[in-house]
């Protein structure tokens, strides 16, 4: 992966894929509202007619209120569609529990015993080659693969 890039991260789990899709779904809408609002501010702009009918239009104002409303449904089917995919895990044999701090990352595992550590970013000039700047730290959070986690 190039950690130059503009975009999210590879995903490591389908729900986060879907997170994705989603960022991106929504991007588009976002875009597209952007420019079509530019584009009419600009019509009006260089129109020099008036339409005289503009100021009590019924089926205008009808439609400036449908339209928002299916975009916000359409936003809104993913979203809650990921929200109920990352509900809690409830057959879970392990919890970490992880707190982000301004400059680091707090990991505990409550389970067995409490063990906690802080996991520091890996100064520039202490990278090795190969390493992600700005990724790479100094404590990893080890997690056992096949085993059902709650994070």
């Amino acid at each position: 992966m190039n950690t130059w890039l503009l975009s999210l991260q590879n995903s490591n789990s389908p729900t986060y894929d879907m997170m994705i899709f989603f960022h991106d779904f929504t991007m588009i809408i976002l875009i597209f509202i952007t420019m079509m609002i530019f584009f009419i501010m600009i019509m009006i702009m260089k129109n020099l007619l008036i339409n005289r009918f503009l100021l009590q239009g019924h089926l205008i104002e009808l439609i400036w209120t449908i339209i928002p409303m299916f975009i916000l449904i359409f936003i809104a089917v993913p979203s809650l569609k990921i929200l109920y995919l990352t509900d809690e895990i409830h057959n879970n044999k392990l919890s970490i529990k992880t707190i982000g701090h301004q400059w680091y990352w707090k990991y505990e595992y409550s389970d067995f015993s409490n063990t906690e550590f802080d996991s520091f970013m890996i100064p520039t000039n202490q990278l090795n080659n190969n390493e992600f700047r700005l990724l790479d730290v100094d404590n990893r959070c080890i997690l056992p693969y096949n085993y059902p986690i709650r994070i």
